[in-house]
């Protein structure tokens, strides 16, 4: 093994519980794990090197993720929001884009979502959804850290006419889903020394059988692994899950006993006492109080018009809030900005959405809801998942506070370096063993083939550009 030390003007190391700012200090680190961070190092290493020109932070969470998708969305889901549907996207939009894309174009959206996430500093990836055997391949090939989930769920929901959701079941889907999650993830174990892993991903609380989700909870603490499930993230489904059970979602989770410190909600931005449903409830306490998570994917809600009401309100309440990435950019840097600054328009102040704590949403509250402390900080012990970031760099000149020039400012540019596990993953902004043209081919190409089939996915047959038209007219070459 080689010990390695790192200089640099400033290292942002964990200490007392949170993260601090250490000036001209050093990073050790021998094989995976960081051994010693301070001021100097006495000890013997084997190399040492000097970055004058560099921050050093611990690498992003991500968590939560549609690899294989995500990239189409581009172009598509920006400027149309149903207003049966209260603007959500997904009754509409998500069945059209899923009847062209094909097992390839799913592959070509990972391999560029992997990149496009490398480039912005993610180092641990959670990715739910389908071609998840795909998935752990390629964040084993590139070196990153991945949690991966394969969806399942006990029915789907559609619109047969443009005006309301309905439901399809099938029970016995959903069972047979959970199974196939729960090979996949045994068939992880141990893989690449734990950097890739399994974990349960049943799809959407509203699709989700009582039963289903109780097995899946059980699964969870047999296999002693996190389980992620959409929830509170559209009105339609919020007033589907009142009708119900007379329940906001949080509280029918809560009643069957699926909240708890291993659960992740995606979203939760529907609850009570939120303004577009206006139903009386204590929800942020139920979760609070559960020590259940909460990924808030920002830029895939404020593009429609919605934000969460408000990310600060969240933090105060104690939630341990994570971020997530969730659709195109696959940037946790946009995600760190976007949520800092929806949460000072909702909360209408400037120092409650900080940059303090949406980077501790992005490392050391997503690595709590891992059971890893040994993730989301620089500390002696934790592993060498590390970001070198440039000091003299466009994006990131003049620098005072490293941190608020990362969630405001920076761009994957400003990112020179990534270390997973120790390991080189992204060298001077190129993420080795990757080709960033041909990923853009393939997903050029996979978008190609969704447009085309659209409307054999669509409830009324329609194409995409007649659905959602490009932003300007085709120039008139006859006047």
């Amino acid at each position: 093994m080689t010990r390695t030390m790192f200089t640099a003007p400033y290292v942002v190391a964990y200490q007392d519980g949170g993260h601090r700012l250490l000036r001209d200090g050093c990073v050790v680190i021998d094989d995976d794990r960081i051994v010693f961070v301070g001021k100097t190092y006495d000890g013997h290493v084997d190399v040492e090197k000097a970055l004058p020109n560099r921050v050093i932070t611990p690498g992003f969470i991500d968590t939560h993720s549609h690899l294989h998708s995500s990239p189409i969305d581009k172009s598509v889901q920006e400027d149309y929001g149903p207003r049966q549907f209260w603007l959500t996207g997904l009754i509409e939009i998500l069945p059209a884009e899923d009847a062209g894309l094909t097992r390839a174009g799913m592959e070509s959206c990972v391999d560029y979502s992997l990149i496009e996430l490398a480039r912005s500093g993610t180092t641990t990836v959670l990715h739910l959804g389908d071609a998840a055997d795909y998935v752990a391949d390629q964040v084993d090939r590139i070196g990153m850290r991945g949690y991966v989930a394969p969806s399942y769920r006990s029915g789907r929901w559609f619109t047969p006419d443009g005006k309301r959701v309905d439901y399809e079941w099938d029970l016995a889907a959903g069972h047979e889903g959970l199974q196939r999650a729960i090979a996949f993830i045994e068939a992880q174990e141990s893989r690449a020394g734990g950097r890739v892993q399994g974990f349960l991903g049943p799809a959407q609380v509203d699709t989700c059988a009582e039963e289903l989700l109780r097995e899946t909870q059980q699964a969870a603490r047999e296999l002693q692994a996190p389980v992620s499930l959409h929830a509170s993230q559209g009105v339609w489904e919020f007033n589907e899950m009142t009708r119900r059970h007379g329940r906001t979602p949080v509280e029918w989770l809560a009643d069957i006993d699926f909240l708890g410190p291993q659960t992740l909600l995606g979203h939760a931005i529907f609850i009570s006492g939120n303004s577009w449903v206006n139903f009386a409830g204590d929800d942020l306490r139920l979760l609070a109080d559960s020590r259940t998570s909460v990924s808030y994917n920002a830029w895939c809600f404020a593009r429609r018009g919605i934000l969460m009401e408000s990310f600060p309100e969240y933090v105060d309440a104690g939630v341990n809030m994570c971020l997530g990435t969730d659709t195109a950019p696959q940037s946790m840097l946009e995600s760190l900005r976007w949520t800092a600054i929806s949460g000072k328009i909702t909360s209408r102040r400037a120092d409650t959405s900080t940059a303090q704590r949406v980077f501790d949403a992005a490392t050391i509250n997503a690595a709590a809801l891992l059971g890893r402390d040994d993730l989301g900080r620089i500390s002696a012990g934790a592993k060498a998942d590390l970001l070198f970031w440039r000091t003299d760099s466009f994006g990131m000149a003049p620098l005072r506070d490293p941190i608020r020039n990362i969630v405001y400012y920076a761009q994957p540019s400003d990112l020179a370096d990534v270390l997973v596990d120790g390991r080189p993953v992204v060298e001077d902004g190129t993420v080795l063993g990757t080709d960033l043209d041909a990923a853009a081919r393939g997903v050029q190409a996979a978008g190609e083939q969704v447009w085309a089939h659209w409307h054999e996915g669509h409830w009324a047959g329609r194409t995409l550009d007649d659905l959602i038209p490009v932003t300007f007219p085709d120039f008139d070459e006859s006047r």
